[in-house]
């Protein structure tokens, strides 16, 4: 077992990840019943799913770390979580807006700049694109085709898997695993480019809820989740990370993947909770406020 290969560190480190795991969960806890009472309905729920992406990602990480074979099924349930929060947090940026009917009016004659990351921001020769129902229809096809295609591909990688033609770190040309793991990540870029796009516009109009600490706390998930564990199973692979026995170089690797995130989604769960403790009716812009009180008044 895990336990009887550590030693007293090893066991008082596990033991530690562990407790910032149930902390992680036991304040989003606390903070869904806070957003559950104080949050208008439309929005509870979206919010309630971005909050929760830091600490289902640390419980994975942590079943994970004490049950080594289930790394690569605690890696896709995190994936498949967070593409569904990736659509959630552009459909929390269009309904703090006031929703579409409003934020089509508010920029009936705005443009969208799609030379953004992370898929063209060197690309500043790229036209702007009008504000209208079909590019916001368009953006949000962005972010949903994620939500919906990668947990078709996990499945598609657990089949091979269980057939012996899927390994998850062998990324020879002759195998599944690269070009899978190849459309993910044309799916993963499409959906941020989205949700880029929509923020380059409402971060301005949306600066009194805060809108820029909850994407930069979104892009430090997305960094963490994807792109640092990427760095860590590439550099285990190419045996950087030293073996240190029992553990294989890949085995390490994935330890201290799962570790960092453990520690890393903590500190993102607590500042969460500092971030998205408002209320929310309290934060109406005060042009939407307008629009919406002269709306009142013309309607009989």
């Amino acid at each position: 077992s895990v336990c009887a290969g550590l030693d007293l560190p090893g066991r008082f480190l596990f033991a530690t990840l562990t407790l910032m795991t149930l902390i992680a969960i036991l304040v989003f806890i606390e903070e869904a019943v806070y957003i559950y009472r104080k949050t208008p309905s439309s929005k509870r729920s979206i919010i309630i799913w971005i909050n929760a992406a830091a600490p289902v990602i640390s419980t994975t990480s942590c079943i994970g770390m004490w049950i080594p074979r289930s790394t690569m099924f605690t890696d896709f349930t995190a994936g498949i979580f967070f593409a569904i929060v990736i659509h959630k947090f552009l459909m929390m940026m269009i309904k703090e807006c006031g929703g579409q009917k409003l934020l089509l009016r508010r920029f009936e004659n705005g443009h969208f700049t799609i030379s953004t990351g992370p898929c063209c921001c060197c690309c500043l020769c790229l036209p702007r694109v009008p504000i209208t129902r079909q590019t916001l229809f368009w953006l949000k096809v962005g972010t949903f085709q994620f939500a919906v295609f990668r947990p078709v591909l996990v499945f598609l990688s657990i089949v091979l898997w269980s057939n012996g033609n899927y390994v998850l770190y062998n990324l020879s040309p002759k195998e599944p695993a690269l070009w899978i793991n190849i459309s993910m990540g044309v799916l993963t870029l499409t959906a941020l480019w989205a949700v880029g796009i929509v923020f380059r516009k409402v971060r301005t109009l949306l600066t009194c809820k805060n809108i820029i600490p909850k994407f930069a706390l979104y892009q430090f998930i997305v960094i963490l989740n994807h792109l640092q564990t990427t760095i860590i199973h590439m550099l285990a692979t190419q045996r950087i990370i030293p073996c240190a026995p029992p553990l294989s170089s890949v085995a390490r690797g994935s330890y201290i993947a799962q570790q960092l995130l453990i520690m890393e989604m903590f500190l993102i769960t607590v500042i969460s909770r500092v971030v998205y403790r408002r209320k929310y009716h309290d934060l109406e812009p005060l042009e939407c406020t307008d629009e919406e009180a002269g709306d009142k008044k013309q309607t009989p």
